[in-house]
């Protein structure tokens, strides 16, 4: 029977995967916010991210909270590279041009995964995977927890750096007006790559994350990269403010929805928000924002 302790023990672990799923979406967001350019390579670099986490922790044991954070400069390096060296290239041909590439390294990084680890799911089994904790009278697993603390103290920085930082500055004001920007001297070419390098850290940083969590092969990665769009689209595609609004409405409306519907049909929720905000709320929650202070 559903009782009041239910619903409240269901909205805690919503709460919790808002977190992680603001984390996998920062990134996108980031890209698409800098370079009107949809990252779908994204995925593979998430997918690639849990894969070093485990190589990581294989070889040095390392945790894999460490090893996500270990990601971060590994694949900034990897995501300005590959911006300098194909995704610049193209940037001047219409989108669909960016578009094929990213989706071309996403099915080459699948292919070069396959070919090293196999197509066997894999996992990473720590001594607290199994462990949880008692919070205000609820169970929760630990690895949830501490998920959401790193997921949260990761989006704590990158606010800041938006916020308080010259290069925060400058990125927040090439979203806004990227003519301007150009106007005002920043290099919006470097600023370019740099967003490039940041977003795909993130991408592979949630990866490591998601190893405490879930189990992964070389397909890991297109679902949670559905999420992220249906996220980013709901927050309003150039608001970074927005992503962990939509984060929120997607976490609690898959985690609710389960009360009415099998769990393996989790992520029809995500593909119908996604139809939902595309039709009746283009501009996603910051269009709201806008319309009430216009």
């Amino acid at each position: 029977m559903l009782t009041a302790q239910n619903l409240i023990s269901i909205g805690i672990a919503a709460l919790l995967t808002a977190g992680l799923y603001a984390a996998m979406s920062y990134g996108l967001a980031l890209i698409y916010g800098v370079m009107k350019v949809i990252n779908l390579s994204n995925a593979g670099f998430l997918m690639l991210g849990a894969f070093m986490t485990f190589v990581y922790f294989n070889a040095w044991h390392l945790d894999p909270m460490l090893g996500a954070v270990v990601n971060l400069p590994v694949f900034f390096v990897a995501g300005w590279l590959l911006y300098t060296l194909l995704v610049r290239r193209v940037m001047a041909a219409l989108p669909i041009a960016s578009l094929l590439l990213l989706f071309a390294v996403w099915l080459v990084l699948q292919n070069v995964a396959l070919l090293i680890w196999g197509s066997d799911d894999h996992s990473i089994i720590t001594a607290y995977t199994y462990k949880a904790v008692e919070l205000l009278g609820f169970r929760i697993p630990l690895t949830r927890l501490l998920v959401f603390g790193i997921a949260l103290a990761a989006l704590g920085v990158l606010h800041l750096v938006l916020g308080r930082t010259y290069l925060g500055k400058a990125l927040r004001a090439t979203v806004q007006d990227p003519q301007a920007a150009v106007l005002a001297g920043i290099d919006t070419e470097r600023l370019s790559a740099l967003a490039f390098g940041l977003g795909t850290a993130l991408a592979a940083f949630a990866g490591g994350l998601l190893t405490l969590l879930f189990s992964f092969t070389p397909d890991f990665g297109g679902d949670f990269q559905l999420k992220s769009f249906t996220i980013i689209v709901l927050g309003g595609l150039e608001s970074f403010a927005g992503v962990m609004v939509g984060a929120a409405i997607l976490a609690f409306t898959e985690s609710y929805a389960v009360l009415f519907m099998r769990a393996s049909l989790q992520n029809v929720v995500a593909y119908a928000l996604l139809v939902i905000a595309l039709i009746v709320l283009p501009g996603g929650v910051s269009q709201l924002w806008t319309r009430n202070r216009s």
